[in-house]
């Protein structure tokens, strides 16, 4: 069974724009639900990102999330040597500054590609990014992940390919 492992997009754009959540409430209880049957986690750095704004979506995750939610990156170095290599071989194309951020061992991105590199068959990034192969000042989850051949889908096409409504 596929594994989505979940961008911090996918949460802050949910709650600020789609469904908030004091409105959306089956969009969040479907969340909670996907995440204790597993079918759904995320990675420590997206954490990082979600639990530093003290705010109402984090309060969410702290209470709804199972303690096992956000997986351990350090055990991808081997795969996240891979994006590394495979962002610098990309040079001559970004921007210093968006090669410096993307590689950035506090940024979540090139993490997710990494922890997805170790079992592409099975574990697809969910990200709200879309490819912008000519863009220059950012390096894009997709981008990264059509170059390493990994799977990306965004949130609708999640719910569609788990089969899932809320």
């Amino acid at each position: 069974m596929p594994v989505y492992v979940l961008d911090s997009n996918f949460f802050i754009q949910a709650h600020r724009f789609h469904y908030p959540i004091d409105v959306a409430a089956g969009f969040w209880n479907k969340v909670r639900q996907l995440a204790e049957e597993t079918r759904i986690i995320s990675i420590d750095k997206v954490k990082k990102e979600l639990y530093d704004k003290n705010d109402a979506l984090e309060e969410w995750c702290r209470n709804n999330l199972p303690a096992d939610f956000f997986k351990d990156t350090s055990d991808v170095m081997g795969a996240y040597s891979q994006v590394i290599a495979w962002a610098n071989s990309r040079s001559g194309h970004y921007l210093p500054y968006a090669l410096n951020e993307f590689l950035d061992a506090d940024e979540a991105d090139a993490f997710l590609v990494a922890y997805c590199l170790t079992d592409p068959a099975n574990i697809f990034i969910v990200t709200q990014e879309v490819s912008e192969p000519n863009r220059k000042s950012k390096i894009k989850i997709p981008d990264a992940c059509l170059a390493l051949n990994v799977s990306f889908v965004n949130t609708i096409e999640m719910f569609r390919q788990l089969g899932e409504t809320f």
